[in-house]
């Protein structure tokens, strides 16, 4: 089991009003590459990409 200090901190962003994903993993920001798809792209299916 892990330590509290150790588990990853998860946060929402909004960007152009939809939620994208994002987690903080070893002092860096990593996002939800489907979800930045999504928004950038407006699409329906993101997966798709």
């Amino acid at each position: 089991m892990q330590k509290d200090s150790q588990l990853p901190m998860t946060r929402i962003a909004l960007f152009k009003g939809k939620k994208i994903r994002k987690i903080i993993y070893k002092n860096e920001w990593w996002f939800s590459v489907v979800d930045m798809a999504e928004v950038l792209t407006d699409s329906v299916d993101a997966g798709a990409y």
